[in-house]
């Protein structure tokens, strides 16, 4: 884990403007307190994520880790929304759900609102989109949002939960 621990460094020293005023010596040493926590990031950074820290939460002494890569994460494409909707899907069931894969990573879909932050850090998904958390209204109609970058304006959209683009995958966050 001290390889992922010096990618996280180098990552957080590389982006001081996500996260303006944290000292990386206190990230680490929460992470190495919490091993299953760096075991969900090595899993957001093996599935294309780059995780990064993007903000700090004095109330609940909590740092934020978000994938940070340019479009959504590579390895986590093609997928539908949620384990329902998976086996909503007659044929060409697409290989998992967002919601599921994101479960056995330990970590969680953002919200709409985590999404329009993280744009504000950067320019993300402008040839993807990323599933995000769908709240139950919407969901038990059968539909699911997802946002993207598109004309320098973040979007939010719908779509069926059991629809699935190469194109549209999901990013998560974990906090530690």
């Amino acid at each position: 884990m001290e390889s992922l621990l010096n990618l996280l460094q180098a990552r957080f020293e590389q982006n001081m403007d996500r996260h303006a005023g944290l000292d990386w010596k206190a990230v680490q040493v929460r992470l190495e307190a919490n091993p299953e926590k760096l075991e969900t990031l090595r899993q957001m950074e093996e599935s294309g994520g780059e995780p990064d820290v993007i903000g700090y939460d004095s109330e609940t002494d909590r740092y934020t880790f978000c994938d940070c890569s340019p479009e959504s994460p590579i390895e986590r494409r093609s997928l539908c929304y949620d384990q329902a909707a998976l086996e909503a899907r007659k044929a060409n069931k697409p290989r998992d759900s967002a919601v599921h894969m994101a479960e056995v990573m330990g970590a969680r879909l953002l919200t709409e609102a985590e999404y329009y932050e993280l744009q504000t850090l950067g320019v993300f998904d402008v040839k993807t989109s990323s599933w995000i958390f769908t709240p139950d209204d919407t969901r038990s109609l059968g539909g699911a949002l997802f946002c993207d970058r598109r004309f320098d304006r973040v979007f939010t959209y719908h779509n069926g939960a059991d629809s699935y683009y190469a194109s549209r995958g999901f990013r998560s966050a974990v906090q530690v």
